[in-house]
């Protein structure tokens, strides 16, 4: 199976995205209003993002999907979501096309949100549970998997 690291996944379906806007522009008389914007998403998804790998270096544990964990990380931005990296790396997308005033890496957003909440996720929550057992499953059932 091809392993893409999940930011890449992010990054390379941006520059599907951009691509498509270079052939086919997409042009707003609202440019400032997407840069600002944009830079407003992208500063708060990479603080977010930044807080959780953070959170997860501070206790010593890995950020890489199908290594084992070393604990079950419940305190920082993961008192609020279970993914907080994910949510970040979102935001941070959504922020630079709002930056580049790009409308299609936004249509195809939704099939990277799709593709790491049904493929990815999946797979890293499996491992968890047969890791850390009920301590995992009672720290699921009190945080949500996204917001």
């Amino acid at each position: 199976m091809l392993y893409i690291p999940v930011p890449w996944v992010f990054v390379l379906a941006y520059l599907i995205g951009a691509g498509l806007s270079i052939l086919v522009p997409f042009s707003s008389a609202h440019y400032q209003l997407f840069t600002i914007g944009g830079g407003a998403f992208f500063l708060i998804g990479a603080g977010f993002a930044g807080w959780g790998l953070y959170v997860f270096h501070k206790a010593r544990t890995t950020t890489i999907p199908g290594q084992t964990s070393t604990k079950v990380v419940t305190w920082g931005p993961y008192r609020f979501t279970r993914n907080p990296m994910y949510i970040g790396l979102i935001l941070v997308y959504v922020g630079e096309a709002g930056l580049l005033a790009q409308i299609w890496p936004l249509f195809i957003l939704p099939l990277v949100v799709a593709y790491v909440n049904w493929v990815v996720i999946p797979v890293e929550e499996a491992r968890l549970t047969e890791d850390f057992g009920a301590e995992y499953e009672q720290y699921c059932a009190k945080v949500r998997r996204w917001v």
